[in-house]
């Protein structure tokens, strides 16, 4: 699973729906000899612990046969499902089967079917078996059902956004520029909403699954589609077959209106493994461009783990509304629209991190899966490192290292609100376990344990984890063996501190030159939390420079203050703490100015330059415009940029970096082409460079174009309007938002028409962006224009698909609420300082009629906004109110 792009909304997620119900042990027809102890009473406080589910039967193979009601949004199913007892004999199966109509339970036999008796509460599938069964004895059922997702709870998170496992997308064809799609999520246990099963992590199964579908859709699902029947109605039959086992919530099926791109990729025993891409027709001719480098990391990925890709197949598949960023269901991964994208899009930003992150769970969660969603990080933090180690050997170190760094932010956000162990059995629910401890600060730790251990056993460990535990469910006790064995040492501290603690450390450093005795000592204290996180063990470097040149000093904190003499023959001309800056921490370190100037000279990492530049901005000195002119030149694009985000603080008549910003118009990355663009035309010599800004609109990359525009408009508001205009009526969908950007500062209301004229042709998660950039426009309009903007505003409030897009429409509506709040505070300073000064009573009455004016729109647009919000219905926009 990766997060999706739109899910950074500062909002809490009501979590219910679709979670299995936890049966005591008693309930589950054990052996006769099996002692179930009393419990023993504590007086003391009751703490959550979220065991591994008991594995009572064990699910072998499932067969689906299956049709779908695209009126009524249902599935029709015969679910034929082979288990056992996996160790002691019972009676009874439990089945998770939520919302379902249940036609038929019963067991198959050599001479047909047997009925069975059942209960059924809506959620569980309760089924009495024929005799008690032992754990060498295999049994088939037969269940014949309606799966109806639509009439289930809403439940999700932040990052799983809906839990009713399957999805009609526009299913009556009546939404506009929408294809008619269906599509599954099984993430966490949301799979029993479209077949009865097992839907635990730790279980394993194969399966069959026979589609019934539209002639001329296409279908997809796990593993190799072996044919399909053509039917007398113009309907077809599917047949896909998954003959390697996996966990229910990994199996997958999408049926539309899809074109497939077919690729391939040679594994290194010469067998060819199909890749394919299923895409939206309008998207068709950019599958390579977005796709293309996936045979690249399936070779690289084999490779780095000594572990063949394990599977018989690698398809992706990009759908509409979906509810998360990706997932890695097993041979089929499902893309969210985000990565519909064209080349010239692709200029500006690209989703390799997502594509390699759900190639990765392909060993690290589908081959081997977390035993219980406690142990959810060796799922996530493995993908989530997945996207560092493809990075690196693609694009470089420095932009790996800027992407565990932009990584390691969000973790450090989390932290301030949130901080829990990384493996934790005491969550409250288990949608809570997606979240920036698991992914974010669990690649760290993966990250810093590659340099306890080194990249030869950090790599050799992982292969050792795979092979013991391929097709099997595993802990984190299961990784900590992995890497004893391959090391020969004993792992426990770094595990138990990192993966079963909180927290991280944080320090302050000092340095003090010991002039008399040649010693460089460097101080640290540990000033986190002790009492929620404890004092942490950091191996680290302290590399020491003279001369440009560095001694390395291999040291462990593990104190509450550690105290390092460093034997030096010269005063050092600067210290670099955790030369390879690979530790997850945060530090005050306390060392001079010149030493960042050093540092961003002669560090040798992405992130010594990084921080020294960061520094020398936010603390400006002697030395900052020297470093800031060195970084318009610095070999990693990103620093390129952060640079030209700090020229007109530090050289605000650009004497210094004029032409270098100039040269940078020209940069071969489009972001930082747009970044020069952009302060060049609030710089002083703004005036200097319309050629600049009219090259720019003719450029491939939307993100110039803005800057262009925007460059104009700064020179000559009607002539950038008048281009923008030009652009609009060009028809590129993909400039829509770019314009709207334009607009929502710069423009009139005769852009009013622009902004009513798109709200219905863009998708989800461009619509949330641009409800944004219509509220900021509206804010700077009339009353008049504002009323018919309402409209619109109303319409997504009450009726916006998914839930977070109605959220922007009430966040935009809050936004004009705070706009005329200032408005009536501005003018009730004008009244009264016009009755200070007894002002022309016309004045004064004009003022206090457009007081009133402004009171009462506000109670207009505050009535309004009440009344949706009290008819709210979506518990995860109501909790947000709450909180």
């Amino acid at each position: 699973m990766k997060y999706s792009g739109y899910l950074a909304l500062a909002l809490c997620a009501f979590l219910s729906a679709c979670s299995s119900t936890q049966t005591l042990n008693d309930e589950l027809g054990l052996d006769d000899d099996v002692v179930i102890m009393e419990p023993l009473v504590i007086e003391a406080p009751k703490k959550v612990y979220n065991a591994s589910e008991r594995k009572v039967n064990d699910l072998i193979h499932t067969r689906l046969d299956i049709t779908l009601d695209w009126e009524k949004q249902q599935l029709n199913g015969q679910a034929t499902l082979e288990l056992k007892p996996y160790f002691y004999a019972t009676d009874r199966l439990l089945l998770d089967a939520k919302g379902f109509d249940i036609h038929k339970v019963a067991l198959v036999t050599d001479s047909g079917y047997v009925d069975l008796e059942y209960s059924y509460d809506n959620w569980i599938l309760d089924i009495t078996l024929n005799k008690k069964y032992s754990r060498i004895e295999k049994y088939t059922l037969f269940i014949d059902y309606t799966a109806k997702p639509n009439d289930l709870p809403i439940g999700g998170s932040d990052a799983i956004l809906s839990d009713k496992g399957l999805y009609f997308i526009n299913p009556d064809s009546t939404e506009f520029n929408k294809p008619t799609q269906l599509w599954t999520q099984g993430e966490t246990e949301s799979s029993s909403c479209w077949f009865p099963t097992i839907d635990s992590p730790n279980e394993r199964m194969t399966q069959e699954i026979f589609i019934t579908v539209d002639k001329d859709f296409v279908t997809l699902s796990n593993g190799e589609h072996v044919y399909s029947n053509y039917n007398a109605n113009d309907t077809r039959t599917d047949y896909w077959k998954m003959d390697q086992s996996h966990a229910p919530y990994l199996v997958m099926l999408a049926v539309g209106d899809f074109v497939v791109a077919h690729d391939k990729w040679t594994k290194s025993t010469g067998e060819e493994i199909p890749v394919n891409y299923y895409m939206e027709r309008d998207y068709a001719d950019y599958a390579y461009k977005i796709f293309g480098n996936t045979p690249e990391m399936l070779e690289f990925y084999s490779n780095i783990l000594n572990f063949d890709y394990p599977w018989s197949k690698y398809s992706q598949i990009i759908v509409r509304d979906y509810v998360s960023g990706a997932m890695e269901n097993t041979t089929a991964v499902i893309h969210g629209d985000f990565l519909n994208t064209t080349d010239r899009q692709l200029l500006d930003y690209d989703n390799e991190d997502v594509i390699a992150h759900e190639l990765f769970h392909h060993w690290f969660g589908d081959l081997v899966t977390c035993e219980s969603w406690a142990n959810l990080p060796l799922n996530e933090s493995f993908a989530t490192y997945g996207e560092y180690l493809w990075i690196e050997h693609k694009y470089g170190k420095d932009a790996a290292d800027w992407h565990a760094f932009e990584s390691m932010l969000g973790y450090f956000s989390e932290s301030t609100y949130k901080s829990v162990d990384l493996i934790r059995f005491d969550y409250s629910d288990k949608e809570d376990m997606f979240d920036s401890h698991s992914y974010n600060k669990g690649g760290a730790i993966l990250h810093m344990l590659r340099n306890v251990v080194g990249d030869e056993a950090f790599f050799q460990g992982m292969n050792t984890y795979l092979i013991d535990n391929q097709f099997k469910d595993a802990e984190v006790h299961n990784l900590r063996l992995a890497y004893e064995k391959v090391t020969g040492m004993d792992l426990n501290w770094f595990f138990n501190q990192w993966f079963l603690k909180s927290g991280h450390p944080v320090v302050n450093i000092d340095y003090y030159w010991d002039e008399l005795n040649g010693n460089m000592e460097v101080s640290f204290e540990q000033i986190q939390d002790l009492e929620s996180s404890g004092l942490f063990q950091v191996p680290l470097f302290i590399d020491v420079y003279s001369n440009g040149k560095a001694e390395r000093h291999e040291v462990v904190l593990n104190e509450l203050q550690n105290k390092f003499t460093l034997a030096c023959a010269q005063k050092p001309d600067w210290v670099n703490v955790d030369g390879d800056k690979s530790v997850l921490w945060q530090k005050n370190d306390n060392k001079p100015e010149s030493w960042y100037a050093l540092q961003y000279k002669q560090g040798t990492t992405l992130m010594d330059r990084y921080e020294a530049l960061k520094h020398l901005t936010e603390e400006p000195g002697a030395q900052s415009l020297d470093i800031v002119t060195l970084a318009l030149d610095d070999p990693f694009w990103r620093m390129r940029r952060k640079a030209l985000d700090n020229v007109l603080d530090l050289d605000p008549d650009m004497s210094a970096t004029h032409a270098k910003v100039v040269a940078l118009t020209k940069d071969e990355k489009s972001l930082v082409r747009a970044d020069a663009i952009s302060t060049l035309s609030y710089g002083p010599y703004a005036n200097d460079h319309l050629d600049v800004y009219e090259g720019a609109i003719k450029d491939q990359s939307y993100s110039v174009i803005t800057s262009g525009l925007i460059g104009l408009i700064n020179v000559d508001r009607e002539r950038g309007l008048a281009e923008a205009k030009k652009l609009e009526s060009a028809g590129d969908k993909n400039l829509i938002l770019p314009i709207a950007q334009l607009y929502a500062t710069s423009g009139s209301k005769s852009e009013h028409k622009f902004f009513k004229k798109h709200m219905s042709s863009l998708t989800e998660g461009e619509l949330y962006e641009y409800v944004g950039l219509y509220g900021e426009f509206l804010a700077r309009q009339d009353d008049a224009t504002i009323n018919e903007g309402l409209v619109d505003l109303e319409k997504v409030t009450r009726h916006g698909q998914p839930w977070w897009v109605k959220f922007s429409g009430y966040q935009a509506m809050g936004g004009l609420v705070a706009v005329y709040n200032q408005r009536i505070q501005d003018l009730k300073q004008q009244v009264l300082n016009a009755e200070e000064i007894n002002a022309e009573t016309a004045t004064l009455e004009s003022l206090k009629q457009d007081l009133a004016n402004a009171e009462a729109q506000k109670d207009k647009i505050v009535n309004l906004y009440d009344v949706i919000r009290k008819g709210e219905k979506d518990p995860r926009i109501t909790s947000a109110f709450e909180d």
